[in-house]
């Protein structure tokens, strides 16, 4: 048995967040490169370019790559062979975003739903933990702003609607957003399970490392034909028109009720933003 001291998981959730808030990773520098080279409209071309300025500003002067530093996501994997003393996990969690968002001088967007009085501090997070194999505690964050999130949404699909519903439903989605989810995106898609898995499963698709296929040759397949099909909208990057709408587009899918055929949707901006510690 190996103890983690909750200290330890405070100190990794208030870096990751600064982190992730300020230094866009290599794989989506990567990605937006690429996207010039791909993109057919001048426009699309300078718009691609100027989103690369903007990230490389933020990381050379310490600031945020956008104004919406997000809801705090967080995702915890915890070995079941780890003891976590000191306090509680949940705790830790929020104790670490509070001083992120603080130290990192981060918009807290945090908020009552219908109040609107925002709770200071960017907490509660959004927390999805998972018991796994082993003796170490990973922590993944996403930081997600609204704008892309509004795109989300559920559908219970009918099982006859089959793959061309599912896709179907996907490009609406996409269409319905337009510019404001701050294109080029990337798309998380769901399939299976019930509908919270559904949702849960497309943002977990969202973690999926930029340019990386599926282990299942026909989901690999889906997922490039929905990229192909998405980038056909003409939406072009922050909707200026173009060849790129989006940077990549994940599946992950498990077994559902003969009955149902839930499909989720999860749209992420071109600050594509997630970074992990393992402890």
């Amino acid at each position: 048995m190996r103890e983690v001291h909750v200290d330890d998981i405070i100190s990794a959730l208030e870096g990751l967040f600064i982190d992730a808030n300020i230094n866009l990773s290599d794989n989506v520098f990567d990605a937006l490169e690429k996207a010039i080279e791909e993109e057919a409209s001048p426009v699309g071309k300078e718009v691609l370019r100027e989103l690369i300025k903007n990230a490389n500003i933020a990381k050379e002067e310490k600031i945020p790559i956008c104004q919406d530093t997000g809801l705090a996501v967080t995702f915890i994997e915890v070995g079941q062979d780890v003891h976590i003393y000191g306090g509680g996990l949940i705790d830790a969690v929020n104790e670490g975003v509070r001083r992120a968002y603080k130290k990192g001088y981060l918009r807290k967007s945090c908020c009552d739903p219908f109040s609107r009085k925002n709770t200071g501090d960017n907490t509660p997070a959004i927390i999805h933990t998972k018991i796994v194999p082993g003796e170490r505690v990973k922590i993944v964050v996403l930081p997600k702003g609204g704008g892309s999130e509004n795109y989300g949404e559920v559908r219970m699909l009918v099982p006859s609607q089959g793959k061309e519903g599912m896709k179907s439903f996907v490009l609406e989605m996409v269409t319905k957003g337009g510019p404001n989810p701050c294109p080029p995106i990337i798309v998380g898609v769901g399939i299976g399970g019930n509908f919270e898995t559904s949702a849960l499963l497309s943002k977990e698709a969202l973690m999926v490392p930029l340019g990386k296929r599926n282990e299942d040759p026909s989901i690999a397949a889906l997922e490039l034909e929905l990229l192909e099909e998405i980038n056909r909208s003409g939406i072009g990057p922050q909707g200026y028109g173009g060849t790129l709408t989006a940077l990549d587009a994940h599946v992950k899918m498990m077994p559902c009720h003969i009955a149902s055929f839930p499909v989720a949707v999860n749209i992420q901006c071109h600050a594509h933003r997630i970074k992990e510690a393992i402890i």
